[in-house]
């Protein structure tokens, strides 16, 4: 019997004998594949046995309580409407300070501000009946208004309102670029530092709903 093969059947002529045998090794593969397919299905429709996730406020620049839950399909859906905006958009990747328009930047989150609450108001309510739906909506919201608001209502106005009379002055001598402009604001540390916080939430927040949807074996390779 060769090595590959899962089952032999030979047979003696002289005395009309049959006789088998099954290769260990084959089948021992065959029932690890079987296991892995099984967990897979697991954690695909989010049934009993998927591995927990661990969502804590704390890694998205804001105080909270950690949620420990285990995705269903309505969780998955929810996250991966939310991980395309953020995979998408600006919002989501680093911040490079020497060559983003920081009012870009400023346009990218006003508009995933109003996405993700569209996003959340599409789910029924019905769902809500979830813990791991109610978790990740709840997060969403709290990212939009712990995350997010404050930061807005601290600095864009002040540095918009700015920006466009640097950039207006800018125009008539034509020798400036854009990012040269916005590090003269005044307070241009205190708004960066404040920015790249905010920003670190949330990445940390496109992983989170990445790991929701892919499993936290698989998400590395969806942030990246």
């Amino acid at each position: 019997m060769a090595a590959t093969d899962l089952v032999s059947i030979s047979f003696d002529p002289a005395t009309w004998a049959l006789g088998g045998h099954v290769n260990g090794l084959a089948v021992g593969a065959i029932a690890a594949v079987a296991a892995g397919l099984a967990v897979a299905r697991q954690w695909f429709s989010g049934g009993p046995g998927g591995p927990s996730l661990a969502i804590d406020a704390a890694q998205f620049g804001f105080a909270g309580a950690t949620v420990t839950m285990k995705p269903n399909a309505v969780d998955r859906q929810v996250a991966y409407a939310i991980w395309v905006e953020l995979a998408t958009r600006k919002i989501g990747l680093p911040i490079d300070f020497d060559n983003d328009v920081l009012i870009e930047i400023y346009e990218s989150w006003h508009t995933f501000f109003g996405v993700t609450r569209e996003l959340i108001k599409t789910v029924p309510v019905i769902k809500l009946a979830s813990p791991g739906t109610r978790a990740i909506v709840q997060l969403s919201v709290d990212v939009l208004n712990l995350g997010l608001r404050p930061h807005l209502n601290l600095w864009q106005a002040r540095f918009r309102r700015w920006y466009d009379l640097e950039l207006a002055k800018s125009v008539v001598t034509g020798d400036e670029d854009p990012q040269d402009i916005q590090r003269r604001f005044p307070r241009y540390v205190d708004l960066t530092t404040d920015l790249e916080r905010v920003n670190k939430g949330l990445i940390a927040y496109r992983e989170k709903m990445a790991e929701i949807v892919y499993g936290p074996g698989l998400a590395s390779a969806a942030v990246s």
